[in-house]
């Protein structure tokens, strides 16, 4: 005897073609994107992630912006920075019945030919960060495992509660204020990526030296974990710093910001703290610890904010079309920020007779700054502003 078989009367599948994915197109089968130019021969996981995420009405959305500003402008207006990039002049396209989203090739202006060269986008940022903060909160547990912070000169420690601790306002303010800031203002996702990353890694670096100012406070006896706070507040050698810093937060203008901060200040003062007075001074005074926290953060500018502002800078200083609009209004900056950053350099001069070894001279600390701060303006075809002499 045979079992009979019940068939269930639930509905079968009936395929008419009008399934999402069902309709062939002649690049159905290709396996990369085709809306952009990819920088090299081949496209790169980078560049997929992140060319023209941000939409622009010039190459599709025929409706215009779905979203704008109180005042009228919609999505990200191009004269959020007086800098311009070839094409921005021009009109957007003519929509009409039928036309679609056709709009200009790509790329419409010269504002989406920029590429960060550290191709920076979610999965890169955490694994670079997650490695630096891996790495600096190893070296300050061994340092508290092998007792090393013991080892400081007495005014070494006076030095790093004040002056190390105070450095953290900086970053924390224009990583905050500052970057975070001209990321939404900047025109394109190359540039919003590669500026928050930047903005992240100032952050990142302010919470590392607040977590290690609270170790210090715990590690050595009479450690004053807010002497920080009356040196940024009252410290005449901190309050040049703290005025062109709070200054630059004021930019409304989001290219100026990053080329004030990046190509001016981070060379002329923030390098000259950094590496010419910390890294210098701490070995002598006993600590081979504050320079690799310091460290991280130099890394950070050095290697990876600095690479992607030059290239960013440079496409401008090269544009077929504005160089030279582009080359002026940077010169006017430089005559603008040089002098003020400059002033604030002299004005920490007292700190480099703080420690009981003594860094090198100050005067050529600041001319090594200056040297490196030139060289960054030739790679960007800008001259020396006359105030780098004075």
């Amino acid at each position: 005897m045979t079992d009979t078989v019940i068939e269930r009367s639930s509905p079968k599948p009936e395929f008419t073609d009008a399934e999402a994915g069902a309709k062939v197109f002649p690049d159905s089968t290709l396996r990369h994107y085709n809306y952009y130019k990819p920088q090299k021969r081949k496209q790169s996981h980078y560049e997929d992630v992140t060319v023209e995420v941000q939409p622009d009405p010039r190459h599709y959305l025929a409706q215009g912006w779905l979203y704008g500003f109180s005042d009228g402008k919609g999505g990200y207006p191009l004269d959020w920075t007086a800098l311009k990039a070839w094409g921005v002049d021009r009109g957007d396209p003519e929509r009409f019945a039928g036309s679609g989203g056709k709009g200009y090739e790509w790329p419409a202006h010269g504002w989406h030919e920029f590429r960060d060269p550290n191709e920076e986008w979610e999965l890169t940022f955490y694994r670079n960060n997650s490695n630096v903060v891996r790495q600096v909160n190893q070296n300050i547990d061994t340092a508290r495992e092998t007792s090393a912070f013991q080892q400081w000169n007495p005014n070494w420690v006076t030095f790093v509660e004040r002056n190390v601790g105070a450095w953290m306002h900086v970053e924390q303010g224009l990583g905050l204020y500052l970057f975070a800031n001209a990321q939404r203002r900047a025109p394109t996702n190359m540039h919003n990526n590669a500026i928050s990353v930047n903005s992240m890694h100032r952050i990142r670096f302010a919470q590392d030296l607040a977590l290690y100012n609270l170790t210090l406070s715990e590690e050595i006896e009479d450690f004053d974990g807010s002497a920080h706070l009356d040196a940024w507040n009252n410290d005449p050698a901190w309050q040049g710093v703290r005025r062109v810093s709070e200054e630059l937060t004021g930019i409304d203008d989001w290219a100026e910001a990053i080329f004030a901060a990046n190509i001016v200040f981070e060379p002329l003062v923030g390098e000259l703290f950094r590496s010419q007075l910390v890294q210098q001074a701490s070995p002598g005074n006993g600590d081979f610890v504050t320079p690799t926290v310091v460290g991280a953060g130099e890394w950070d500018y050095a290697s990876r904010d600095l690479r992607y502002t030059k290239v960013m800078f440079e496409l401008l200083t090269n544009d077929k079309e504005f160089a030279d609009h582009n080359k002026a209004l940077m010169d006017q900056w430089l005559s603008n920020w040089v002098p003020k950053c400059l002033k604030a350099a002299r004005e920490m001069q007292p700190l480099w007779s703080q420690p009981d070894a003594k860094p090198p001279r100050f005067e050529d600390a600041l001319d090594r700054v200056k040297h490196r701060f030139s060289g960054i303006l030739s790679e960007l075809s800008l001259n020396d502003p006359k105030e780098l002499t004075q």
